[in-house]
């Protein structure tokens, strides 16, 4: 009997030291593809429209004057954030808005004047801008449109869009992101703006999974 106890206080101690080494081998694993899942693109291809995401200013206007030129877009989307513009307007500050310095950026860099268009929407967050695109798509629901974002935050937006458009088909939505972006993916645990990327892209992910019940404030 005691021989048998043995063996199975051995045997159980063998499998808990296997799952124990399984849990941290695939923590590990999770813990250094965290910034690789959250890139996820689309390839480049024909589309009417190009959206540049607010913020990562100049990069995502950049990328999105090589988008534009590749993708024969007709037009360059630009959003209206409400801030810093509204802090600034209090202090009686003058401030040309975000929106104004990557339109500078997309025509230095041949995007034709006429060809960006910003639209009338005053947005806080990536939501925000979504609708503003759900909202223009209404006329054109078979309309392309490539978003440009930052290479960490092309994830989420695939999956607020998910949400925006409610299963509608509504548009085609396409995500690239900025190339001059300098998130590393595959290290983003060794700079503090990269770990505070992920940390924020995930936190948004399930905001997002759970349909957005937390709101950016105005």
């Amino acid at each position: 009997m005691r021989a048998s106890a043995s063996r199975f206080y051995s045997r159980r101690a063998w499998l808990l030291s296997a799952a124990a080494l399984l849990v941290l081998v695939s923590l590990a694993y999770a813990f250094q593809n965290a910034g690789v899942w959250l890139v996820r693109e689309d390839p480049l291809q024909k589309a009417q429209f190009v959206l540049v995401l607010s913020g990562g200013l100049p990069d995502r206007a950049l990328a999105a004057a090589e988008v534009f030129r590749a993708s024969q877009a007709k037009e360059v989307w630009l959003t209206r954030p409400m801030q810093p513009a509204a802090a600034m307007q209090q202090l009686d500050l003058p401030y040309s808005g975000e929106e104004e310095y990557s339109r500078m950026v997309l025509i230095a860099k041949g995007v034709p004047p006429d060809d960006i268009r910003i639209l009338p929407q005053r947005i806080n967050n990536t939501a925000d801008e979504l609708k503003a695109v759900f909202d223009e798509l209404q006329s054109q629901p078979d309309a392309t449109v490539i978003v440009v974002t930052s290479k960490a935050h092309t994830r989420r937006v695939r999956s607020i869009w998910k949400y925006v458009s409610s299963g509608t088909n509504r548009g085609h939505l396409l995500v690239r992101a900025a190339p001059q972006d300098t998130f590393d993916p595959q290290h983003w645990w060794r700079t503090t703006n990269d770990v505070l990327s992920v940390v924020r892209e995930y936190l948004g992910l399930l905001n997002a999974w759970a349909g957005l019940p937390l709101h950016h404030a105005s």
